[in-house]
């Protein structure tokens, strides 16, 4: 007897629960999507994630209602191969990439995506962040060899940007984390200044503005500069900035900021360097931008019991909407417990209000690769 399908309402956390239907190979239904708004339905950014999502798996199902108000995923076999997918301009292509991050390792072989459209925007996580910041967190699990290459910069409104991502690396399942309890030590910080269509000079000042806020960390600190030019530097003028504090033990936190209308490059350097120190200040071992992918890689693993550290900071809406997808698709239950007092040597975590979350895998086995 084939289970009725998980059902979901409104647009809300669309991609990872279809992500998670993926991965647990539960169909879900998704109603009420926008359903009052004046523009009701699916955007067209989710549905090209779909058509991404249709294209790496085998067997998937997709039906959408007239109105586009409603969903229904019947989730195949993930496949991956090589897939080229040109993104919509509304959104950029982190917006894509991210999920499929989740996916990828659980294929039937290895994943060659070339994504086209925006490499930044301010809102979706920028490609530089991905590749030095959220690769981090995969490694971490066993999960490693990603590639990430910026063939064009794209930035808005008309992008042109290209961005070349290879997933060669195929696991049964992803490793436990155990000693994850401890605040790590920022010991440097790094980061890519970009720009497009802009004069190089605004790189510069973008790495001098983050510098003179940094400066109070006292922790080595190297700002690459990336400026673009002829055809790899898109079809709008831009510029941006990622940065990633690095501690020795591999965890990192990161925060980046794109340049808006009317803002100078300093005010972007200086906003993106001000983001990345407010994320250290919350304590744990990540930041808000990389915590889902964490959490869904803990749930996934071994039936054995991982633990990590995170802030107090981290905990929102979102972070406790994912806790009960998780429970609703495998009926798995995080435990969050505060951090208890440290040892007086622990200096890095004085004053900082974390808690430890302990999460037993559910056993996961990817199965394609199973079957292969």
């Amino acid at each position: 007897m084939v289970a009725p399908p998980v059902l979901y309402s409104e647009h809300v956390d669309f991609r990872m629960r279809l992500v998670l239907a993926t991965l647990s190979g539960r169909a879900i239904k998704i109603d009420r999507i926008r359903s009052d708004d004046m523009e009701p339905g699916l955007k067209d950014y989710e549905v090209s994630f779909l058509r991404l999502l249709e294209a790496i798996t085998n067997g998937s199902v997709i039906e959408i209602s007239y109105t586009g108000t409603t969903v229904i995923y019947k989730p195949g076999l993930i496949v991956n191969g090589t897939v080229t997918h040109n993104c919509p301009l509304s959104r950029a292509v982190g917006y894509f990439l991210e999920p499929v991050l989740l996916l990828a390792p659980f294929g039937k072989s290895a994943l060659s995506l070339t994504l086209q459209g925006v490499t930044s925007n301010g809102i979706d996580l920028g490609v530089d962040t991905i590749r030095t910041a959220i690769f981090p967190i995969y490694n971490k699990f066993g999960i490693t060899q990603q590639e990430l290459r910026v063939i064009k910069r794209g930035a808005p409104p008309l992008g042109g940007g290209e961005v070349s991502v290879f997933l060669p690396h195929v696991v049964l399942q992803p490793n436990t984390l155990h000693a994850a309890v401890k605040t790590p030590s920022v010991s440097k910080i790094r980061g890519v200044a970009y720009s497009t269509r802009v004069s190089p000079a605004s790189v510069n000042r973008i790495i001098e503005g983050a510098r003179g806020v940094l400066s109070i960390t006292g922790c080595e600190t190297f700002i690459y500069s990336d400026v673009a030019r002829g055809e790899e530097s898109g079809k709008s003028p831009g510029f941006g900035v990622s940065l990633v504090a690095e501690a020795r033990s591999g965890w990192c936190y990161t925060a980046e900021s794109v340049g808006g209308p009317g803002e100078t490059p300093e005010d972007v350097g200086e906003r993106a360097a001000r983001a990345l120190l407010e994320e250290v200040a919350l304590g744990g071992m990540v930041s808000r931008s990389q915590v889902k992918s964490l959490i869904v890689l803990m749930v996934i693993g071994k039936e054995d019991v991982g633990r990590v550290l995170i802030g107090k900071g981290v905990i929102d809406e979102g972070f406790v909407r994912l806790l009960r997808d998780i429970k609703t698709m495998w009926g798995t239950e995080v435990r969050i417990k505060e951090q208890e007092t440290l040892d007086e040597e622990d200096e890095q975590a004085e004053g900082l209000d974390e808690y430890v979350v302990s999460i037993k895998g559910v056993g996961f086995i990817n199965s394609s690769k199973k079957i292969a």
